[in-house]
């Protein structure tokens, strides 16, 4: 049951990084698009620096999961490198119980409560542009979320390894 519950988490990040992959090409579209009309026509817009960054912080925050899946974080193992395979699944162990899920909770804690404010009094950006809090304050506790449910396999792979089990319904 366990091993379903791992799958399924391993499933929503990695469905969610390849769907929000995709925003990407919205943030470079409006970037050409800004350059485009600022240079060639001198006309830029004031809404364009607020938007892009909307969609590149939503780009950027929901795929921390994703990255977490695919091992893809930024990790400094120059150190731990020169362990055992079992005294590095014990770092990554203290590592996740220790930093990552206070860190995670915290996180989505204060996230929570910062979406729950914007959306109670309809936040919009500095220059009045709508969906501030659909968009930018409801990402933060999503992002926390797929961080959080991507970590409990994650730490689970270390258990099994620090066990020396190969298969984790052993």
């Amino acid at each position: 049951m366990f091993q379903h519950t791992m799958k399924y988490f391993d499933a929503v990040n990695e469905w969610t990084g390849r769907g929000v992959a995709w925003l990407i090409w919205i943030v470079m579209g409006l970037c050409v698009f800004e350059v485009i009309t600022r240079r060639l026509f001198n006309a830029p817009n004031i809404w364009s620096y607020d938007v892009i960054n909307m969609f590149y912080a939503v780009h950027f925050m929901l795929l921390g999961g994703y990255a977490l899946l695919k091992r893809e974080h930024v990790s400094i193992d120059i150190i731990s490198m020169r362990f055992s395979k079992r005294t590095q699944s014990f770092l990554q162990i203290i590592t996740y119980l220790g930093f990552y899920f206070p860190f995670i909770i915290v996180l989505l804690y204060v996230g929570w409560k910062s979406a729950a404010s914007s959306w109670g009094f309809a936040e919009r950006t500095s220059i009045g542009l709508p969906y501030i809090y659909p968009i930018m304050k409801t990402t933060v506790p999503v992002a926390a979320f797929l961080l959080l449910i991507q970590g409990i396999p994650e730490l689970t792979r270390c258990v099994i390894s620090f066990l020396g089990k190969d298969n984790p319904d052993d």
